[in-house]
């Protein structure tokens, strides 16, 4: 029971981890190119595009997922050292990432997109804009490491589940 709880878990996290790198790529050159192509007229734009669901409503609550499935893989996957390493890695880039947000690109989001143009020139605008762009990059590095470290962590994981059950 407990080894496919902790695949259950394992797979969990992984899946979180892959979707969460997934969507940051998107993020990065699909949707940022058009939010910030034409400072602050595209943030018009892109605020209206994103009435009804944005980043915001979609990665806080898979951030989250991600450390609740990432500290159940750990507590399951506690005994197995070698998998327990990579996944312990990957729950502390995780939460560097989620850090990085909260601390760094929230704060610009409110700049760029609640006070906007009403409270700031067009170029602080801009340079909060480049400031977002270039830790969102950080971000983007986070996530991608902290996806390894989980697929690695899940391959040791899966190797040792095999040798025990031959």
């Amino acid at each position: 029971m407990k080894q496919k709880l902790t695949f259950f878990f394992m797979a969990a996290y992984l899946w979180i981890t892959f979707i969460m790198l997934g969507a940051f790529v998107l993020e990065v050159f699909m949707v940022y190119p058009n939010i910030f192509h034409k400072i602050p007229e595209s943030f018009d734009v892109s605020m209206n595009f994103m009435e009804a669901a944005s980043p915001h409503t979609f990665f806080p609550p898979l951030g989250f997922a991600s450390w609740v499935a990432g500290g159940g893989a750990l507590l399951l996957v506690w005994k197995m050292k070698s998998a327990r390493n990579w996944v312990l890695g990957s729950i502390l880039v995780m939460i560097l990432l989620g850090v990085i947000s909260i601390v760094f690109e929230w704060p610009r989001n409110e700049i760029m997109f609640i006070e906007g143009q009403s409270v700031h020139s067009v170029e602080f605008l801009k340079q909060t804009a480049r400031e977002f762009l270039m830790i969102n990059w950080i971000r983007v590095a986070c996530n991608t490491f902290g996806a390894i470290m989980v697929f690695a962590g899940f391959l040791k994981f899966y190797q040792c589940r095999l040798r025990h059950s031959e």
